[in-house]
């Protein structure tokens, strides 16, 4: 088989589940703390056709793949009444933090069922074990990366409503009128700047540091757990 079906086979199942968890927390303690719009429009699933935005989660990832740009995507945001939480200011930094902390679990998931495949090998792995090994990398490092991502101070990004909801209120109003502005930023910072002063380097002097210190530590822990059942 090709190697780039093999890749689509490996990344496109480990992106789904990443997005489709992330979202669904989102909702669930935004349910917990108060707020039941998305329960009323039925986004409390794991179906993933119900959060797959069309452009956000499949065309512009794939595009720039294609082109070798920094790969980022969105799916459809659940939807969050701030106002209908029990307390709006913290429980949306309750929310928003639910979904990177979901993916960052999921993460850990993974480092455990790689630590378990790997440590019950007496072989070199190879077809559909070395396969799923192959797999459970990239889960583990694509939901490290979609939470850290996600954690970014830039609206509309869960990292924003965390900021957001640590400011006085005051500077907090006027962070949120920035909220319209995000998109546009993002696009700048991450694919506008890089590509007009490619020695910037923001994407690997700013986000690859943490996520690349986030997987050695998953991967420590895969390791520890590969030793425990060997």
């Amino acid at each position: 088989m090709p190697d780039t079906i093999l890749l689509a086979l490996a990344l496109i199942p480990a992106l789904v589940i990443a997005i489709v968890f992330h979202e669904v927390a989102h909702g669930w303690v935004a349910l917990l703390l108060g707020d039941p719009t998305a329960k009323e429009r039925r986004r409390l699933t794991l179906n993933p056709i119900r959060h797959v935005d069309p452009f956000g989660t499949l065309i512009l990832p794939g595009l720039l793949a294609l082109t070798g740009a920094p790969v980022f995507g969105w799916a459809k945001p659940v939807p969050v009444n701030k106002w209908r939480l029990d307390n709006p200011r913290y429980g949306m930094m309750a929310v928003a933090a639910a979904g990177p902390g979901t993916n960052l679990v999921l993460a850990a998931i993974g480092a455990v069922l790689l630590g378990l495949l790997a440590g019950s090998l007496t072989a070199q792995p190879a077809g559909v074990l070395g396969f799923l090994l192959v797999s459970l990398q990239y889960f583990i490092s694509i939901n490290i990366f979609l939470a850290l991502f996600n954690l970014l101070p830039i609206p509309p990004f869960d990292g924003s409503h965390i900021v957001e909801g640590l400011l006085p209120r005051d500077a907090a109003r006027t962070y949120e009128k920035l909220r319209p502005y995000g998109f546009p930023l993002l696009f700048l910072l991450l694919l506008v700047i890089p590509w007009l002063f490619p020695g910037l380097g923001i994407i690997e002097k700013v986000v690859l540091p943490p996520v690349l210190w986030a997987e050695g530590h998953y991967m420590a822990l895969a390791h520890w757990v590969a030793l425990l059942v060997q």
